[in-house]
């Protein structure tokens, strides 16, 4: 087994793959919002068993999903922008 390959023994890197960053946020700030959902119906014995603190977790889980979403559109529109002015660079 060799550890090193000469330039001309490498294969080409494959392209990256194309992901929709959007579909995994709403897919886990769904997720959130259930658990957020679950911790406030069953509040009293969370806090029986000390684990009151499961409420404020998913729900700043929520809103750190929600904020990764509006983040990743406003990517999305400004690099749509810049294609679109053929510039390159937004105002």
């Amino acid at each position: 087994m060799r550890l090193w390959l000469s330039e001309e023994e490498r294969r080409p890197d494959p392209a990256p793959a194309r992901a929709d960053a959007r579909k995994a946020l709403v897919a886990g700030t769904i997720g959130w919002l259930v658990v957020a959902a679950g911790c406030f119906v069953f509040r009293d014995a969370l806090d029986a068993a000390g684990l009151g603190w499961c409420l404020a977790a998913a729900i700043v889980g929520v809103a750190l999903g929600v904020l990764g979403i509006v983040v990743v559109q406003v990517i999305r529109r400004r690099a749509r922008q810049s294609r679109d002015d053929g510039s390159g660079v937004s105002a």
